[in-house]
């Protein structure tokens, strides 16, 4: 998944950048908001991590902006400002959430998992298509009760096609939720990935549609 940090401190921005990538996540990383509204006209993110006090204008100004625009995009706010009522005023002009610093990474990291499922209506936080499970609070999948571990990219490509189970993704839209800015592409990556999970997973678990792209398969017995 692929996710926008807006955050202008730089030690907060980097460790929270790092600490997502190493979870899996591509993060885009901006410091203002007029960079922040850009980018979100320009790229489909699964989740946005807000904070308020940006240098050129109010994060509750580029929430307000974002939500004008018709984007859904689960927007969670990371501020410093204590006061029910800031809390009350963002929740009502469309966060999903509300996080006060200092934070916990690893609670933010839930909190973004807990927006997607409300975004994506799950009620529960496992994906299954067929006889394959994922579990993305662990970042694995478990097939007839035995763990599977997967890499990084393999994860969230699995986790792209199951959350959206039955739609056609192209190979553009596959490296869109899998990589961020400046990250390094190789031609044949997602094919690899993909190949990798089949080995692990079943070759029924993706289905290729020629010409098109890859889809989860309905067949997926390993």
């Amino acid at each position: 998944m692929r996710l926008l940090l807006i955050e202008d401190d730089p030690l907060i921005g980097k460790a929270t950048q790092r600490f997502l990538a190493s979870e899996g996540y591509a993060v885009d990383w901006v410091v203002n908001g007029a960079d922040a509204l850009l980018s979100v006209r320009t790229h489909q993110y699964g989740t946005i991590l807000l904070d308020l006090g940006l240098p050129d204008m109010d994060g509750q100004e580029v929430l307000a902006k974002i939500r004008r625009t018709g984007v859904s995009t689960p927007v969670l706010v990371l501020t410093a400002r204590e006061a029910v009522s800031d809390r009350i005023y963002n929740l009502d002009s469309g966060a999903d959430d509300f996080i006060i610093k200092p934070f916990d990474l690893p609670e933010v990291c839930a909190r973004i998992r807990v927006a997607v499922r409300r975004a994506q209506g799950r009620a529960e936080e496992r994906l299954q298509v067929g006889d394959v499970f994922l579990v993305p609070s662990r970042r694995i999948a478990v097939v007839n009760e035995k763990d599977i571990p997967l890499t990084s990219k393999e994860y969230m490509i699995l986790y792209t096609l199951m959350s959206s189970s039955g739609q056609v993704f192209n190979r553009g839209q596959l490296e869109e939720a899998l990589y961020g800015w400046g990250e390094e592409i190789d031609s044949n990556s997602i094919e690899v990935h993909i190949h990798n999970l089949r080995k692990k997973l079943g070759k029924k678990i993706i289905e290729t549609v020629h010409g098109v792209g890859y889809r989860t398969g309905t067949g997926c017995s390993v």
